[in-house]
């Protein structure tokens, strides 16, 4: 129940963050294109075309998350390994904005983007794979735990 709130959650606010990522490149856009100058020797029109094409793919590449976050709140099952790598660098990428946030924009601007990352990292993990559990031998547990190879041996990769 509490995985399925928490992926649900976190759809909802990557779809808010989407739609408000969009509208700031909307106005930074049209801000560029109204402007009657050069910065650096840019064309202020090639600056506005690339704000708008960042707007849309931050925000289609948010809602790709929100969709892979209800699917997985809807379904009550782990995403796919595409999903998980999805949700993975978006996880990653508010934790680096975050890093900057509060250094450019504020305390604020950084608990946002900390609160989305806990929700991203907290849909991953509530969804992990379960440990598997072997037969009861009588010596508690019920789960196996293997133990560290010796040192000096490797130990394989796979099973």
């Amino acid at each position: 129940m509490l995985r399925r709130l928490v992926a649900g959650l976190a759809a909802i606010v990557l779809v808010a963050e989407a739609a408000v990522l969009v509208l700031v490149h909307i106005v930074l856009g049209k801000t560029t294109a109204n402007q009657a100058m050069s910065i650096a020797g840019s064309d202020p029109d090639v600056m506005s075309k690339a704000t708008y094409g960042l707007g849309v793919g931050m925000g289609a590449f948010l809602l790709l998350c929100a969709v892979f976050a209800a699917v997985a709140a809807v379904r009550d099952r782990a995403p796919g390994a595409f999903a998980r790598v999805v949700l993975v660098t978006a996880a990653v990428t508010h934790g680096v904005l975050g890093v900057l946030a509060v250094a450019l924009v504020g305390w604020g601007a950084f608990a946002v983007t900390t609160l989305i990352l806990c929700l991203l990292v907290l849909t991953l993990m509530l969804y992990a794979a379960p440990r598997e559990p072997v037969a009861d031998d009588g010596a508690g547990g019920g789960v196996q735990d293997n133990p560290p190879p010796p040192l000096g041996e490797f130990k394989p990769t796979s099973p």
